[in-house]
């Protein structure tokens, strides 16, 4: 199966980098795992609404630039269907059963353009809580091995 990442934004923090590649290595045994990343608008801290608007629509064509157009496409909201881990598992497997890749879209500090959103298959949420985009990134990967270790009854350690 192969599993896509599309994200604004690079990775600044060393820690994200660091617990992003070392998921992205686990998960090497489960898929092929591609991370790939937008460009993120450079605004202003107060913007309007309008303005937000504009950041989030340009970044998002930037997103849906990279997405393979035959891809199972999931965005990050937080208004989508929150999974428990094994829920979450049980939707990966189903896809790879089907012999789906799968591109997941997480937005920028402003979240998915419209377009974006609609453009996806379906919304995951990974928690009620607005997560910052790049800790959305590490918790997405943690949560996919969690995912294939629970599709292969793998214990996951404590």
């Amino acid at each position: 199966m192969n599993v896509t990442i599309l994200t604004v934004g690079k990775l600044k923090e060393r820690f994200f980098e660091e617990g992003c590649a070392e998921y992205a290595k686990r998960l090497a045994r489960y898929c092929v795992l591609r991370v790939r990343e937008a460009a993120d608008e450079k605004a202003p801290e107060s913007l309007s609404p309008a303005q937000e608007e504009q950041v989030k629509d340009r970044e998002g064509k930037r997103l849906l630039s990279l997405l393979d157009p035959r891809d199972h496409v999931i965005a990050l909201t937080v208004t989508g269907k929150a999974y428990t881990s094994e829920g979450l598992a049980e939707r990966m497997g189903a896809l790879r059963d089907q012999g789906r890749n799968v591109s997941f879209l997480i937005g920028g500090s402003l979240g998915l353009s419209q377009e974006a959103v609609s453009r996806a298959d379906e919304e995951l949420s990974l928690s009620k809580l607005t997560l910052p985009h790049r800790l959305a990134r590490l918790v997405l990967l943690e949560q996919l091995y969690r995912s294939f270790k629970i599709l292969n009854h793998e214990t996951y350690h404590k």
